[in-house]
């Protein structure tokens, strides 16, 4: 044990090199955001009935960073491993990185004199609480929209390492089923998510959460380094699936894809256009305001259980020999029922007796006939 933290300990002290790494990523989706054409979509209105614009540019940043990765390979100026070689320290770079971004957004919030919904401070005068939730709901830096920046910079982060993680496996001659399954399913829901990045603008994250340590931290460290923790498990332990496994594995992906996308997609465009059809019929909406058709007529959180069945898609290449690449869907399940009771409580304060009537309509939280 003393040996393996003595080993552990030193990659945890960020190098130079991960610093780099972290800043020149960061760096890069700044710039590319600012520069690249992409489509300018309105988010929701607020509360002083003024919307923001975001241009949603996610996936040809994503493609053009992943060509400069591509030649720089090519050329030998860097290895396709850099990012595995250094998990640890970037994670520790990213966290000091994710505290010191959290504590200037708390100061610059609490001294902001604006009076718009966006950056109008929100201090509780507990320093714990402003900190870890956040003062202001959508803080700019240098005309950089840091909410929608640090979730981009996340998800990208994510398919990054894997990538790494793949390279990594193939250079062992350790690829295998399991490992393509995972890095497959990971891969398809990340180039989907900037597919339809637009999708984000009308999230809870994005329309009620403050930008406090808890986004910050989410964005940046949990989902790259957390949601990685199943290719870190395939790297270190072979898993031979069955063909039976892994269909049926696939078959949860489908699914679960399904239902995510679809809600979601649903849901936006409900927003955008409240008579639009679903499945092809005139929807159901529940006092002009709650749409009760489609996914969302059968659960109110129906976007969650697609949610909950990708998770488990990305674990169940790893077998059954261990808990710990559970831990994603685990957290996820948890996170969700969570999230779950207050979008209830918040909506109930917010809709009144036409939640009620929604809730009379559609009985079923997140998963039908089961809770």
């Amino acid at each position: 044990m003393e040996a393996a933290a003595a080993a552990v300990l030193p990659a945890l002290v960020p190098s130079s090199s991960a610093v780099v790494v972290l800043f020149a990523y960061l760096g890069y989706l700044a710039a590319a955001g600012a520069i690249l054409p992409g489509k300018l979509v309105a988010g929701a209105v607020l509360p002083d009935s003024s919307r923001l614009h975001y241009r949603c540019n996610g996936l040809l940043s994503l493609l053009l960073l992943l060509g400069l990765c591509a030649f720089g390979v090519y050329m030998g100026w860097m290895t396709p491993t850099v990012v595995a070689d250094r998990g640890l320290e970037l994670l520790s770079a990213t966290f000091i990185f994710s505290v010191v971004v959290s504590f200037g957004l708390y100061f610059a919030g609490t001294k902001s004199r604006h009076k718009s919904s966006s950056l109008k401070p929100h201090v509780s005068g507990n320093f714990i609480e402003d900190w870890w939730l956040g003062v202001q709901l959508n803080p700019h830096f240098m005309g950089v929209d840091l909410k929608f920046f640090f979730v981009r910079a996340g998800m990208m982060a994510w398919l990054f390492i894997n990538l790494s993680l793949f390279a990594k496996s193939y250079l062992a001659g350790s690829v295998n089923l399991s490992v393509i399954l995972y890095q497959f399913f990971c891969a398809w829901y990340i180039i989907d998510y900037f597919v339809h990045e637009e999708f984000m603008t009308s999230t809870w994250d994005i329309i009620a959460e403050r930008l406090g340590f808890m986004l910050v931290f989410g964005d940046l460290v949990f989902i790259p380094f957390t949601f990685t923790i199943q290719g870190w498990w395939l790297l270190r332990n072979e898993v031979e699936l069955s063909l039976l496994a892994s269909v049926a594995n696939f078959c949860i992906f489908i699914i679960g894809y399904l239902v995510f996308r679809g809600a979601n997609k649903q849901k936006h465009m409900f927003k955008k256009d409240p008579k639009a059809p679903i499945w092809g019929k005139p929807p159901k909406v529940v006092g002009g305001k709650l749409l009760a058709s489609g996914y969302w007529g059968i659960a109110r959180h129906c976007n969650y259980l697609g949610d909950l069945l990708l998770a488990l898609s990305f674990s169940l290449p790893c077998g059954f020999s261990s808990v710990i690449p559970y831990f994603y869907p685990t957290y996820l399940l948890i996170l969700l029922i969570w999230r779950e009771r207050r979008d209830e409580a918040r909506c109930s304060q917010k809709y009144k007796e036409i939640w009620a009537e929604y809730c009379k309509l559609v009985p079923w939280r997140i998963l039908p006939y089961v809770y």
